[in-house]
């Protein structure tokens, strides 16, 4: 009979509902017929970013604010301290690209380019040296790996020691029978040389490292079938170790790039930015705090990141990301 009613054993009525079927359960849907389960939860739609909400607040509040704070100073004149801000459009733009004295550090930079080059390749190739079995690799490890957990300003000071006259070098190559009294630090051209092997000796092992741990990830049966079929280290190196670890080497190279643009503390505490060796960020650095042009300084903050996402870019274009099947 529709909609008629029942009892169940303990003496509870139960309604049937109009079609004659049985009464729905609790904790089921009666339109679905399936349970609600945390799937159909919406918390579980805000949950993950409920986790988010606090690095992204610390992203947004100290990284992409004050890069947009920055963009706005480089079209201004504001010496940092006043409250007024006199808007002069790409004037400073425009003295970057035009004043010498502005223009000319990039060409410092171009030292460390070459420095990063050769660091690149130390690191690799002790990376691919102790990846073999060897003896004593650990402690040749920790020997390369030890230079990058220095403190920049420390690094300074011992090599600043190093270089000057009748420092360390001096008494060295005294020792070897030459003679010098060259002043490593005093000439434009030995003294960037000087400070770029610096910059070697400290971020080799940061590569090093990077290089080792993508190599050791190589299945080790590609190993035992290359040697199987009679292939050399040189030919391991060809054609499983660089085809493994090529994002890597590219994550380096565009390290690299981006480091010798932005080199700072190294020549900063040897020289200062003296006899030629004054590096983009100093020159940014003493434009803000020295000569209070903080406009002027956003400016060629603005344009030193716009040169690294372009070489970024370009790097990615051109060397793109394969994906690589060891398997």
């Amino acid at each position: 009979m529709t909609g008629r009613s029942t009892s169940d054993s303990t003496g509870r009525r139960m309604r049937r509902d109009p079609q004659g079927g049985p009464p729905p359960r609790s904790g089921r849907s009666t339109t679905t017929g399936r349970t609600r389960s945390w799937r159909d939860s919406p918390l579980r739609r805000i949950t993950p970013w409920l986790f988010l909400a606090a690095p992204l607040a610390l992203l947004i509040t100290f990284t992409y604010v004050p890069v947009a704070s920055m963009i706005s100073y480089s079209f201004t004149d504001w010496d940092g301290v006043s409250p007024e801000r006199e808007n002069v459009g790409f004037d400073n733009y425009v003295q970057i690209f035009t004043r010498p004295e502005l223009f000319r550090v990039f060409f410092v930079s171009g030292y460390y380019l070459a420095a990063s080059v050769v660091q690149i390749a130390v690191a690799l190739y002790f990376a691919v040296v102790l990846s073999f079995d060897l003896r004593f690799r650990n402690l040749f490890k920790g020997i390369l790996f030890f230079p990058y957990l220095i403190n920049g300003v420390a690094i300074g000071f011992v090599f600043l020691y190093f270089f000057q006259d009748g420092g360390t070098l001096d008494a060295v190559l005294s020792w070897l029978g030459v003679a010098t009294d060259h002043p490593w630090l005093g000439d434009p051209a030995s003294a960037n040389v000087s400070l770029a092997g610096v910059s070697v000796w400290r971020f080799t092992g940061l590569n090093f490292v990077l290089f080792l741990g993508a190599i050791q990830s190589i299945p080790g049966e590609l190993y035992e079938a290359a040697e199987l079929d009679g292939a050399g280290k040189w030919k391991q190196f060809r054609h499983i170790i660089a085809p493994s670890i090529k994002p890597v080497i590219s994550l380096s190279v565009i390290l690299a790039i981006s480091g010798s643009l932005s080199v700072f503390e190294i020549p900063y505490i040897m020289t200062g930015g003296a006899t030629g060796t004054q590096t983009f960020v100093i020159q940014t650095v003493k434009l803000a705090f020295q000569f209070n042009k903080t406009g002027l300084a956003s400016a060629a903050a603005v344009v030193l990141l716009l040169i690294i996402l372009l070489i970024t870019w370009i790097q990615r274009r051109l060397v793109p990301d394969d994906k690589v099947d060891l398997v």
